[in-house]
């Protein structure tokens, strides 16, 4: 890291031509990535990334720059070029005074990843991977791979921010592909957290592996699922996918306060179904999406997005904090030092409501159950969305009954919201890694069983 006399220097030269606003975030990262196929280990890679990024507001404007320069004259060179590409006036010496920020850290590390040796985590892949092989004659490929960050980060600013943190988070993906010579499936499980390796005390990798190889083998005998508007049953846990790519993107602060989101300025309108309360959280200790404090170093919060079906806030930033007249709600995050960071999501969620799972089968009298969701696509803007079903089943007169593959969700976040009807009284949390104009950062997605009402099926 950086002495602070010269972070002060960096940030004072970045305000000599009319910025009043200036950041600097420093990153030193450690990355371990073991990767396995069908049980022989592939690649075990390390690695170090470091790097500096420098930011100035003036007004509604902003500059951004990078790099992984350490020295003095190159890092103030960065400083000067950024601001003269802002701004052409010149603004007087401006002393800056460092008030030190100690975040509280939320998530308690046992076994930190960046100590632990290989053999370790190559443990818990081998255990995978024989149980991912095993489970039927179906699986003829497994694909096991680790991967565990420990970030250290330095965010510093002209309003006399000063701040430090630490990030260790660790995951585990496990893929069997199931075939008959003719056809694959694929099955994917990759649990998460922001946990070191002592994740592995309640994170099972025998029901993980078995689980990714039990949707293969079943989808690879499944028939094609039958399209058309009908009826929904999404399961909880990453199911939230959908709530998370559809309408959590155009909470974002980002879409907002351009005005390129379905709900911008409807603070207070409804937006949703009754049914639906909906959260960004980033205080739940060691969830992956966690953050002590965001990228601009403000602490995260616990943050009612929709409640009942009305439209409480949104996930700022500071910078678009400026162009809505919000404060930031420290839901600030970037990939690394070479993005500028945005708003986005940290574990986003439908909370639960008080309906019983059973019933909500139960009440179907002709449907589709998707119990796993993949990935998909969405339009911000409109809200448009399209997502596939990994694991389904028809439902019929309140039965679960055959599997069908192929099932994609197509819809619009706005009338999804308010097709909601029914929500289980059981939340569960999903890992994915979601990617926006500040790159790819961890997130959790959430809810309970949920039933939608009509929703378009694609099949085949």
């Amino acid at each position: 890291m950086l002495t602070r006399v010269l972070i002060m220097e960096i940030l004072s030269v970045a305000l000599a031509s009319g910025g009043d606003f200036s950041e600097v975030f420093i990153e030193d990262s450690i990355n371990n990535n073991l990767n396995m196929i069908n049980g022989s280990l592939e690649n075990a890679l390390t690695g170090r990334d470091y790097g500096i990024g420098i930011r100035i507001f003036s007004g509604l404007e902003s500059v951004y720059g990078y790099t992984s320069l350490k020295d003095r004259e190159g890092l103030l060179e960065l400083a000067r070029k950024l601001s003269r590409a802002l701004s052409t006036k010149k603004q007087l010496n401006r002393d800056i005074i460092f008030k030190e920020f100690i975040p509280a850290n939320i998530h308690k590390i046992l076994e930190v990843p960046s100590s632990t040796r290989n053999i370790r985590k190559l443990k818990v892949m081998n255990i995978a991977d024989k149980v991912a092989r095993s489970y039927s004659k179906d699986i003829k490929q497994t694909a096991i791979y680790y991967r565990d960050v420990d970030q250290r980060i330095c965010i510093a600013n002209s309003d006399g921010l000063y701040t430090e943190d630490r990030r260790i988070r660790t995951r585990l993906g496990i893929s069997s592909v199931a075939s008959d010579g003719i056809e694959n499936q694929t099955g994917l499980e990759a649990p998460g957290s922001r946990m070191g390796i002592e994740m592995f005390d309640t994170v099972d990798p025998e029901y993980f592996a078995s689980e990714a190889s039990r949707v293969a083998s079943l989808m690879l005998k499944a028939k094609p699922c039958p399209g058309g508007k009908m009826m929904v049953a999404i399961d909880k846990g990453f199911g939230g996918v959908i709530f998370h790519e559809a309408c959590g993107h155009a909470l974002e602060a980002t879409a907002v306060a351009k005005g390129n989101s379905i709900f911008a300025n409807k603070l207070g309108e409804r937006i949703a179904s009754n049914k639906v309360t909906a959260l960004d959280d980033g205080t739940m200790a060691n969830e992956w999406g966690s953050l002590n404090i965001d990228d601009e170093g403000i602490p995260t919060t616990r943050k009612i997005l929709i409640e009942k079906g009305i439209l409480k806030g949104y996930m700022i930033d500071s910078l678009n904090g400026r162009r809505m007249g919000m404060a930031p709600t420290g839901s600030s995050r970037r990939e690394s030092y070479r993005f500028a960071p945005t708003s986005r999501m940290t574990n986003t969620y439908i909370d639960k409501g008080e309906d019983e799972e059973k019933a909500i089968i139960a009440s179907m009298e002709y449907g589709l159950y998707a119990k796993k969701m993949g990935g998909g696509s969405v339009n911000p803007i409109t809200g448009e969305f399209n997502f596939a079903v990994r694991e389904g089943y028809i439902v019929r007169k309140g039965n679960i009954e055959e599997p069908v593959r192929g099932a994609t969700l197509i819809g619009n976040g706005s009338e999804i919201l308010m097709n909601i009807d029914m929500v289980g009284k059981n939340m569960k949390m999903g890992q994915g890694m979601c990617g926006s104009v500040s790159g790819s950062i961890p997130t959790n997605v959430g809810q309970p069983m949920i039933r939608v009402s009509e929703i378009t099926v694609g099949g085949r």
